[in-house]
């Protein structure tokens, strides 16, 4: 009788135990599944904690509800799977605001990630330049990428991406739009700039290959906190998990793999047929250095940026009905964005009235006010916030700063082509060592459940095919 297939994944973000739930279904029953994670706590960016009595996000907020196809999300579907799907929630309050000229505006509707399918709807937070004219061939060439702040400058002008589009991307990514991938971080635009002649051709393309019923939810959470996503992913893996364990080496042998787990004065050599990489991008290319070091130097060149969370707990704010708001780095605050939790999500409204406020600090290569000392960093969210909102805020009852250092990839032209490069000579050299997460696919939980669940796959296809 045949033995086992044995199996590691390396890292326990959503990434890894989405991963290790497809393996669970799809390879043949007796598989070993083991996770490794450095650290004493799995989720990686998602992490529910709790602050003044109540539950809050230390990290992730909220999951895409749909696909860039329009389906329903990889998210959705792996909380269907592990019988969550009753749990998902979506916000109360949706309209959010920008801070233009220390003011907040309502973000303009139709835009994708803030570039405008309708130039007159922006026209109140940005003028858009005269310059989106057709000149008879699309926007980009087939196997184009450019950077999201040079295309959309060179039609729509300054105000845009200032405005609109930076601190979009810059939510997101805590990069900027001059800087990011368009490709990677805008998709569906890309796909439609293939075919279209104008930039504004080319929103509207996307957005009608991906049709949203009036008053379908865009975002969702789960009413429990998105750590319950991580706890039940991790039960229904069936993996062996095992924290505090930081896989140091990888090493080809003979028959699969070797790995080195453990401090070095105690370290432990443990087998695996196959080995998925879950982890950011440099771990992952300390790793890849002895089998594939060419693949590993491209991995490991990849940028992060680092971002605080700070949360405040605020007795009887006075917020407007409000989401939250973005702001544009021109307005020189120190925060980037902020959301009003117990506005936004109706289910984590308090009945004695303490409001939860968060804001993210940390901008990719301006990251000087991530130095300061927790107390101080709370204390200038606090008075930008009172400023922000035209009135002093009650002071905090309770706070918690999260910091996530180098959590935020930053996507390069041409990421995708390199990424891809990556994974055709791991298939072609070492087909039962795979790598996923958000270093190569992209930011959001459905993006990188997504990614894991492919990478199972491609670990399923090597060893021998499904047992489905």
């Amino acid at each position: 009788m045949a033995r086992p297939w044995r199996v590691a994944i390396v890292g326990g973000g959503i990434t890894g135990l989405a991963a290790a739930v497809r393996l669970r279904d799809r390879a043949p029953a007796g598989t070993e599944i083991t996770v490794y994670e450095q650290s004493g706590r799995l989720g990686g960016k998602l992490r529910t904690g709790e602050l003044a009595g109540g539950p809050v996000e230390f990290g992730a907020e909220s999951f895409l509800m749909r696909d860039p196809a329009g389906g329903e999300s990889a998210a959705v579907t792996l909380a269907g799977r592990l019988g969550l799907d009753a749990s998902i929630v979506h916000p109360t309050v949706g309209q959010a605001a920008l801070l233009v000229d220390g003011g907040l505006r309502p973000v303009p509707g139709g835009t994708l990630v803030g570039v405008p399918g309708d130039l007159e709807k922006v026209a109140a937070v940005a003028r858009p330049a005269d310059a989106d004219r057709d000149a008879g061939r699309p926007l980009l060439a087939p196997d184009e990428d450019v950077a999201v702040g040079a295309l959309v400058r060179e039609r729509l002008g300054d105000a845009v991406v200032d405005r609109l589009v930076d601190p979009m991307l810059g939510g997101v990514y805590a990069g900027r739009a001059d800087d990011l991938s368009l490709v990677t971080t805008m998709p569906a635009l890309a796909r439609a700039a293939r075919a279209e002649h104008t930039l504004v051709g080319a929103v509207r393309a996307a957005q009608a290959a991906a049709p949203r019923a009036p008053g379908a939810p865009v975002f969702g959470t789960l009413a429990g906190g998105l750590s319950t996503l991580v706890e039940a992913a991790a039960r229904a893996s069936g993996a062996t998990i095992r924290r505090d364990a930081a896989v140091r080496e990888l090493r080809r042998t003979p028959t699969g793999w070797q790995l080195t787990v453990g401090p070095t004065r105690d370290a432990e050599q443990v087998d695996a047929d196959a080995v998925l990489l879950a982890v950011p991008a440099r771990p992952a290319a300390r790793l890849l250095a002895g089998a594939a070091p060419a693949e590993a130097d491209t991995v490991g060149a990849l940028d992060y940026a680092s971002v605080a969370l700070v949360t405040l707990a605020l007795p009887g704010p006075d917020l407007p009905e409000l989401s939250g708001f973005l702001v544009p780095a021109a307005e020189g605050l120190l925060i980037k964005a902020s959301t009003f939790f117990t506005t936004k999500w109706g289910h984590l409204r308090r009945p004695d009235g303490l409001a939860l406020v968060r804001a993210s600090v940390g901008r990719y290569g301006d990251e000087t006010s991530l130095q300061l000392t927790d107390d101080d960093l709370a204390a200038a969210v606090h008075r930008e916030l009172s400023a922000v909102l035209g009135a002093p805020l009650p002071t905090p009852v309770a706070r918690h700063v999260q910091r996530w250092g180098g959590a935020l990839p930053q996507y390069a032209p041409g990421h995708a082509d390199r990424v891809a490069a990556v994974r055709t000579a791991l298939r072609a050299a070492h087909p039962t060592l795979a790598v996923a997460g958000a270093g190569y696919d992209g930011v959001g939980i459905p993006v990188c459940v997504r990614s894991g669940e492919t990478a199972a796959e491609e670990i399923i296809t090597a060893l021998g095919g499904s047992a489905a």
